[in-house]
């Protein structure tokens, strides 16, 4: 049986999925990463969280497809892929910013997972993508709407439809991730890249994510509304005040996140 486990480092809590060989991503995995999230959210001693695979070889090379035997013969796999869909909505509106890993294979559930981040940084070497359809299925874990939000409808498409994966090269260039880096340095290159979080007001930033990822859901005008009343929401918080007047009196702010 596979494991999640979560380590704290300086403000920043690394959620390690580690169900050998290939990480693959289990009910039971899925279950631990909600749990995982559902106790960082309430962690105010954390500022920003990093997902990254055990071992070199993947960060998650899809579902377990040992379990779909079982989701055709009991009829389950629609309440399957809501399981796995209130995974990925919680680690999407996390409060605090989320960082994937990508240390090896991102295939299927994995970069569905990775899509339900913030952020992804990905090693030269691997490769991303949705094998599903050479199953005879499709993604089911928020691939099909959560890629054409990121990188457009054709090129999603393209992905999902061929189920060809693609370079991490290619990936950026497209805009699935944010940066490449050599092999063995995403996990470093994550935990710089996060470590400015800690100089950062949790308020703002979980205001700020909010007003982006409910935007996405609504008109230009109704976005527009709902940005004014966050941001007045905002100002009550006490980090406006010590940021202004920092800001004021030239020297770093000393957020307490409230």
């Amino acid at each position: 049986m596979g494991e999640v486990r979560i380590e704290r480092e300086q403000e920043i809590a690394v959620l390690t999925l580690d169900n050998p060989p290939m990480n693959v991503l289990s009910l039971d995995m899925s279950r631990q990463i909600l749990e995982a999230v559902q106790e960082l959210e309430h962690d105010r001693s954390v500022v920003a969280v990093v997902l990254t695979g055990a071992g070199d070889r993947a960060f998650m090379a899809g579902a377990d497809i040992k379990e779909f035997t079982g989701f055709i013969a009991d009829k389950k796999a629609g309440s399957a892929a809501e399981a796995f869909d209130e995974t990925m909505q919680r680690l999407h509106h996390l409060s605090k910013p989320t960082v994937a890993a990508l240390n090896g294979w991102t295939l299927g559930g994995g970069c569905e997972l990775a899509l339900a981040c913030d952020f992804r940084i990905a090693e030269e070497q691997i490769m991303l993508g949705f094998p599903e359809v050479k199953l005879g299925l499709f993604p089911g874990a928020g691939g099909t709407q959560r890629l054409p939000r990121l990188i457009g409808e054709s090129r999603a498409k393209q992905l999902i439809l061929t189920g060809e994966p693609i370079p991490a090269a290619e990936a950026e260039r497209i805009g699935l991730v944010n940066r490449v880096v050599p092999k063995g340095q995403a996990l470093a290159e994550a935990k710089q890249f996060a470590a400015i979080f800690r100089e950062r007001s949790q308020v703002s930033i979980g205001l700020a994510k909010r007003a982006i990822d409910e935007g996405l859901d609504v008109t230009l005008d109704e976005g527009l509304k709902m940005e004014a009343r966050l941001f007045g929401e905002v100002f009550e918080a006490e980090d406006v005040a010590e940021g202004v007047q920092a800001f004021l009196e030239k020297r770093a702010p000393k957020f307490q996140h409230r």
